[in-house]
């Protein structure tokens, strides 16, 4: 269907209510709107995919090499922490300003301000070089969460916007793929440019390689978005999007979001989900915590087990994406993945303690596989959930409710980890997805965007 033009049929009329309306307000009939579907898609995907990888591996970036980055600027634990943490602090407040501008100026614009203040972030970071220049490197790190902002709440909107129906949860689930390579990234780099020496000249030159590299990849990234990217095509891709251009045209942003936390599903949606990924969250942050504690000296591998955790569920997403365009069974996937999250995090506790760290890489790769995995299936279940009101503050809602749980969680696993150790702080973990998988249970299965493909 490549580049295909067809003529609105009399379905694509009953789904967006046998009529649309012309920019001069008059009455138009849908016979006459083209649907088209761009090979130029995929050229915003990578870019998407880039841009996102580029502010995500930033992410975990001090946290796993804590105890390095603790030596080098003489800070606390509690503050290395804080670096990974700011990312879900900056999200709460700052979704919904950054929702409003994606709605209404469109992807382009919100995507350059993102990829601007996460090129500014990764700069100021450069001039930290010196062990009393903490505050610097706090301060490009908390620039770059801010753009993060702008990232989180794209996949499931670009999908929609530039893909069509057969396509479009494959495409949202490539999109969170660009978040996890990142992390990804973040994880498993880190720990080979930065040695852990008792010579602060060491770390310094690692430290300062890293910062050059990820400031040099940024501002690439963010050169190619001001010259390739484009907000939406010249004609929507289903008729589907038919129905929401007209939405969000009329539909003002506040009531927007009444609609959707007045919408019983996304509700619980909203809930579950927060538990899920906040697991990872809390997990990710202090693993290099958790590892060290039974491997000393081994903060490569923490990084190739954070590495494997995100892998694994990047190979998921992909999976997860296809299945849900070949079957639409959005709950039902949903509730078999979180079941999947909890004997995964089951599996991961009891195995933490065996004298062989390779198979933590196997047990932390089952948990990354469906925890991290998820992430696609939870946002493309909300757009069902929400149709017609716009992906991206469905989507911006998760995230805000994800940061608050993440912030939350991470700072009780934290608090367990060091009153009664891992098991106890794991075992919280598992009780938190059993929660989530009743909350998933109990959500309809009101499939609303499928409904409009007719």
């Amino acid at each position: 269907m490549e580049s295909e033009r067809t003529q609105v049929s009399e379905k694509v009329g009953k789904a967006s209510g046998d009529y649309i309306k012309t920019i001069e307000g008059g009455m138009q009939p849908t016979q006459d709107l083209e649907i088209k579907i761009y090979k130029k898609r995929w050229l915003m995907l990578v870019l998407f995919v880039l841009y996102s990888a580029s502010n995500s591996m930033q992410w975990l970036q001090y946290s796993v090499i804590a105890n390095i980055v603790m030596h080098y600027y003489n800070v606390s634990s509690f503050l290395i922490d804080m670096t990974s943490m700011i990312f879900m602090i900056t999200y709460i407040p700052l979704i919904f300003p950054a929702s409003y501008l994606l709605d209404k100026f469109g992807l382009r614009y919100a995507v350059i301000f993102g990829a601007l203040g996460n090129a500014l972030g990764s700069w100021i970071k450069v001039f930290s070089i010196a062990t009393d220049r903490f505050w610097i490197t706090f301060l490009g790190q908390t620039l770059v969460a801010v753009s993060q902002t702008f990232i989180l709440s794209v996949p499931a909107r670009l999908a929609a916007v530039w893909f069509g129906p057969d396509q479009v949860s494959s495409a949202c689930s490539i999109g969170v793929f660009g978040n996890q390579l990142g992390i990804a990234i973040g994880f498993l780099f880190p720990p080979m440019l930065v040695p852990n020496s008792n010579d602060i000249c060491n770390i310094e030159k690692g430290l300062r390689l890293m910062f050059y590299i990820v400031a040099g990849l940024t501002t690439l990234v963010l050169v190619l978005i001001l010259f390739f990217f484009k907000s939406a095509p010249p004609f929507p891709p289903s008729s589907a999007q038919v129905v929401q251009r007209e939405n969000i045209r009329n539909e003002t942003f506040s009531r927007s979001i009444k609609k959707l936390l007045t919408n019983i599903g996304y509700v619980l949606l909203l809930v579950s989900y927060g538990i899920n990924i906040a697991v990872l969250y809390a997990i990710s942050t202090l693993l290099n915590q958790v590892i060290l504690k039974y491997f000393p000296g081994h903060e490569e591998d923490v990084g190739r087990i954070g590495l494997t955790i995100i892998c694994t569920g990047m190979l998921s997403s992909v999976i997860c994406g296809v299945i849900l365009d070949k079957t639409h069974k959005f709950k039902e996937t949903t509730l078999a993945v979180y079941l999947c999250c909890f004997i995964g995090m089951i599996i991961f506790t009891v195995t933490l303690d065996n004298n062989g760290i390779y198979v933590i890489y196997i047990t932390a790769g089952i948990l990354g596989f469906f925890i991290t995995g998820y992430l696609p299936v939870g946002f493309e279940f909300a757009a069902e959930l929400t149709y017609p009101e716009p992906e991206g503050t469905a989507a911006g809602l998760l995230n805000a409710v994800v940061q608050v749980f993440g912030i939350i969680f991470t700072m009780l696993y934290g608090f367990l980890l060091g009153k009664w150790g891992d098991l106890w702080a794991n075992i919280a973990m598992c009780i938190a997805l059993g929660i989530g998988i009743l909350l998933t249970i109990i959500i309809p299965n009101d499939l609303r965007r499928q409904n409009a493909k007719v």
